[in-house]
């Protein structure tokens, strides 16, 4: 029997065990969306805007496992996609993403509400595709989960022209698969790894770096067996923060541009840098000439094109980290390193991950406190120096998950991502760490979080500034604070070094935004109201809170490492 296009949509979104769609509605989604309403089984998610609609997806996927899909117009509602779709391909979010389009006459005639979504996302997409012919309807629909969700997860865009959505065609929906070309790796080269495992076993001081394919392989525990039972040190990459318990005698902390000092050292400093699921971008290595110099360099990924691309490395290893971790631990025998691994701890006492308590409430303070009052929850954070923070004193592992924007760093992330992730976990803790300028690029949410429910608990930390790049300015650029002061007016004079009595007030005031909204609000200005605030906001079940912490202007990330520099040059004071 014959079905209309539409019908067919909602029926492979069933197939797909799809329960939940972010939505926004628009002339070419308009038949979509009415059979939508005629099922009950997927909830529709409706946004406040096409690109926090992206970012909720991206959230509801990274805390559930599942595939994250959105249902978008034509025209502005397709490009208002773009920075979520570059977002999760930067991290390997399974997304996909149904944008409207206009009728295939219409294609390539400047009509209302036309774009070339496909070849605008060619390059921060696995796959895209404009539907031309209804019965490749359901092929390209199976195409699309299949792809997104295997090999290096990522984005897939299905554009779909009006009348395809409404011409009759056949009724099946595949049930699997077959893409010439796309034949991901399931397996590992035993003898490359074998290779790799005796580099490591011969180390004398090794090093373990853990990236985020470690997390999106299932691969924590089999990471931490390893590492353990081998006695051998483990960094992270911001990515791959929660790979190994906080607690763990082995794990040393985050490396990177605001990585731990000791982390930093263990990098420079070791003979074989054992690498699972990074693809080593710019923040992690600094000055490419500098990176592990004494090492060894082991890389197993699952991308291909990952390997090589940015550190030559002596033993690549194309593979899931789960599935070579699992082979690894068959082999594993504890190594002699406790010379080594008192040198990293040596190097963690000279220069420990602390913030000043003297001088008032620190970020360093919230975190702890957070880490304090929840034993298991999913926290996102937005972009920027609370992101930084949220990297250094959070403690992740076990059912306390962390969801970030790492290699695109979207300002806007935090909110509608904790908002996704609350969707698709309504029985758990779901917090956003977020900053006054990230949260008002998406703050609008606030309504979508209200209406759908979701009681997130927005961790404010308001320095009234920009402060990532206002902390740039105050170390190499003579503290010129230009377009960084949120408090900014035309009034303000020109030359303005931060401040001061005459400062106009801020705006907004986020206590009166949350309630226009129907919210909660607190606002922490002192250490001692830090855990009252945040037991507090947990009692708040039927909307979101948010807590304002008001934190000094100057607070600054340390230790960091000048774009360019080696990792080795950290500022540290």
């Amino acid at each position: 029997m014959d079905i209309t296009g539409r019908k067919l949509f909602v029926r492979a979104l069933l197939e797909e065990g799809v329960d939940t769609i972010f939505g926004y509605p628009g002339g070419m989604v308009t038949d979509l969306m009415d059979e939508l309403y005629k099922q009950e089984d997927i909830r529709l998610v409706l946004p406040r805007h096409e690109q926090a609609l992206i970012h909720e997806a991206e959230g509801y996927a990274k805390s559930t496992g599942k595939v994250g899909v959105c249902l978008v117009t034509s025209g502005p509602g397709a490009t208002n996609t773009i920075t979520g779709l570059a977002d999760a391909h930067y991290d390997n979010i399974p997304l996909v993403c149904f944008t409207g389009q206009v009728p295939l006459n219409l294609i390539g005639n400047d009509a209302f509400q036309e774009v070339d979504i496909v070849g605008m996302t060619r390059s921060v997409t696995k796959y895209g595709v404009t539907v031309r012919d209804r019965k490749d309807l359901g092929k390209i629909i199976k195409m699309a989960f299949h792809i997104a969700q295997t090999g290096k997860p990522g984005p897939v865009i299905v554009d779909l022209p009006k009348d395809i959505q409404v011409q009759s065609g056949d009724s099946d929906y595949p049930k699997s698969v077959n893409i010439r070309g796309y034949k991901p790796n399931e397996g590992v080269h035993v003898g490359q790894l074998k290779k790799a495992y005796k580099l490591l076993k011969s180390a004398q001081q090794p090093l373990i770096l853990a990236g985020g394919g470690v997390r999106i392989g299932n691969a924590e525990e089999l990471l931490q067996q390893f590492a353990e039972k081998m006695k051998v040190p483990v960094v992270t990459t911001i990515m791959g923060k929660g790979s190994m318990p906080p607690d763990s005698p082995y794990y040393v902390g985050n490396c990177g541009m605001h990585g731990k000092y000791a982390s930093n050292k263990a990098v420079s400093e070791c003979d074989v840098l054992f690498s699972i699921g990074t693809r080593f971008n710019d923040r992690i290595t600094g000055d490419l000439n500098e990176f592990a110099p004494n090492a060894k360099i082991v890389h197993i990924d699952i991308d291909t094109a990952s390997i090589s691309r940015n550190v030559v490395v002596d033993v690549p290893i194309v593979a899931d980290a789960k599935v070579a971790l699992e082979k690894l631990l068959e082999w594993a025998e504890p190594k002699k390193t406790k010379q080594w691994i008192e040198k990293i701890r040596a190097w963690d006492a000279e220069n420990p991950l602390e913030m000043r308590r003297d001088k008032g409430m620190t970020p360093q303070m919230i975190m702890e406190a957070i880490n304090q009052e929840f034993d298991s929850a999913v926290i996102a954070t937005d972009v920027g120096q609370h992101q930084m923070w949220a990297t250094q004193y959070l403690e992740f592992g076990g059912t306390k998950k962390f969801i970030t924007s790492g290699g695109l760093g979207t300002m806007g992330f935090g909110f509608p991502a904790a908002i996704g992730a609350k969707i698709g976990n309504p029985d758990k803790p779901v917090i956003c760490i977020t900053g006054d300028g990230g949260f008002q690029m998406n703050m609008q949410e606030m309504a979508t979080a209200v209406t759908e429910g979701a009681p997130v608990i927005i961790c404010l930390l308001n320095n009234q500034y920009l402060g990532m790049v206002r902390q740039m300015q105050q170390l190499f650029y003579g503290k010129r604070y230009e377009a960084t002061c949120l408090r900014r007016r035309q009034s303000c004079p020109v030359n303005c070094k931060g401040p001061n009595e005459a400062c106009p007030p801020y705006v907004p005031d986020f206590m009166q935004f949350a309630k226009t909204y129907g919210a909660h609000a607190i606002r922490v200005t002192e250490e001692s109201e830090i855990t009252a605030a945040l037991q507090e906001a947990k009692t708040y079940t039927d909307a979101p809170t948010i807590i304002e912490f008001i934190i000094a202007s100057d607070e600054i990330v340390l230790p960091m490492v000048k774009s360019g520099n080696p990792m080795s040059e950290m500022i540290l004071k």
